[in-house]
């Protein structure tokens, strides 16, 4: 599966125990994110736009309304990286 950088970059955040905190308009589309890794930094890669490739794919997943996690499949397409 090819995986751009910054999607990789983003899913190794969430790997980590990170999450992506997801705010909707009227509607209920999502309009607004904010990832965030485990010791609660924000990093400056993770866009809308970057979001959601991996939500598309369902390697990223939200359960009853929480915060967007890592799934198994995204898991499994993830590289291993130094921090």
């Amino acid at each position: 599966m090819n995986i751009s950088k910054p999607e990789q970059r983003t899913l190794h955040a969430l790997a980590q125990g990170g999450r992506i905190e997801h705010f909707k308009d009227e509607k209920g589309d999502i309009v607004e994110i904010e990832c965030l890794n485990r010791d609660g930094w924000s990093p400056d890669d993770c866009t809308l736009a970057i979001f959601r490739k991996p939500r598309r794919r369902g390697l990223i997943m939200s359960r009853e309304g929480g915060p967007y996690r890592i799934t198994r499949d995204g898991l499994a397409a993830v590289r291993a990286q130094l921090d």
